[in-house]
């Protein structure tokens, strides 16, 4: 079984993304945003048949761990009040979605999170979507600003009654970044890289899994620029009087092969051990288009993996049991589904 572990709900059906921007129109306007529209299934289907569900059968995969649209969660426009309206109808569409494909997506869900607001006040849905909407998982912003980088580390206490939360519902969060304000960082360029490294050196720094243990988070994008700098990390460790990243941090810590050509994918399972990687693409995600120097697709990652020089043991670790493994609420749901 293929299990993609970063999928993306990038081609949501028009009316869902109109009225977001009336939503934001009205928040700019001082008054309320419009009733959410009716949505059909069969604009649901369109949009899913056409696109992800096409792509997985053409590439080989069986499932794709599914979640709101990251570059569109935008945490920092609006307030509170508004992040909570668009969450919960974001996560209540990839609802839709698992549901008419029980057996192609599960569900991870996108947080509540606003600039300067306790992300205690996220932990009720992602309750709700754990415990009723049956999702295995969340993705946590380590930047609700937007770029700005307003938030405390992700080892400060702050963040521990969310994390407190994970460990008793018993699932994983993906760190990720939502799009950028700030023109320095393009979203999926700069951003979400740097944030990925960022809370990898975050972890690093902290002794988060001193307290909590059984705490997982997957870094996505293949770890940033960490893998690169493995030996700078190693040091940096050493330095700060830290274990091996190997038992200080990636016991908790896993990456996934959203990278985009063959060499990056060589050095990242040169560099980190074949347990720590889950398979994923992002499709249909930032990079979209045809590699010239190959003919196939950037996000066709199952490819890469295929051509790795490792056992059919380790792929099958990368390809489904280590997000079995990360992800137990999936677990129990594909052995509920006899597979």
């Amino acid at each position: 079984m293929i299990i993609d572990c970063h999928g993306h709900y990038t081609t949501a059906p028009e009316p869902h993304n109109l009225w977001r921007e009336a939503q934001k129109a009205a928040f700019k306007a001082g008054g309320a945003a419009p009733p959410y529209p009716a949505i059909s299934d069969d604009q649901i289907r369109e949009t899913i048949e056409q696109n992800q569900l096409r792509l997985i059968k053409e590439r080989g995969a069986d499932m794709t761990i599914f979640s709101p649209r990251a570059s569109a969660m935008a945490h920092h426009v609006g307030d509170e009040r508004v992040s909570q309206a668009w969450t919960r109808a974001c996560n209540d569409l990839i609802k839709r979605v698992v549901d008419l494909y029980p057996s192609a997506f599960v569900g991870v869900c996108q947080l509540p999170q606003s600039p300067g607001v306790p992300i205690e006040n996220s932990i009720a849905e992602l309750e709700r979507c754990v415990r009723e909407l049956g999702f295995v998982g969340c993705n946590l912003n380590p930047d609700p600003s937007g770029g700005h980088w307003t938030a405390p580390p992700l080892t400060d206490k702050a963040w521990r009654p969310f994390f407190e939360t994970m460990v008793e519902l018993d699932v994983p969060a993906m760190i990720h970044v939502s799009g950028s304000c700030n023109p320095n960082f393009h979203a999926t360029g700069a951003h979400y890289i740097n944030a990925d490294t960022t809370a990898f050196m975050q972890f690093l720094e902290g002794d988060l899994f001193a307290d909590f243990p059984t705490l997982r988070f997957i870094i996505p994008h293949g770890g940033g620029a960490v893998p690169y700098h493995w030996g700078r990390y190693r040091g940096l460790a050493d330095m700060l009087k830290k274990p091996h990243p190997r038992e200080h941090v990636m016991k908790n810590v896993f990456f996934d092969t959203c990278v985009y050509h063959q060499p990056g994918i060589d050095l990242l399972f040169r560099v980190i051990d074949v347990d720590n990687i889950l398979f994923g693409s992002e499709m249909v995600g930032a990079v979209r288009g045809v590699d010239p120097e190959t003919g196939f697709y950037f996000d066709d990652t199952k490819r890469y993996i295929d051509a790795l020089p490792i056992s059919e043991q380790d792929k099958r670790k990368v390809f489904e049991l280590n997000a079995r493994r990360v992800y137990p609420r999936l677990d129990a749901l594909l052995k509920a589904q006899g597979r």
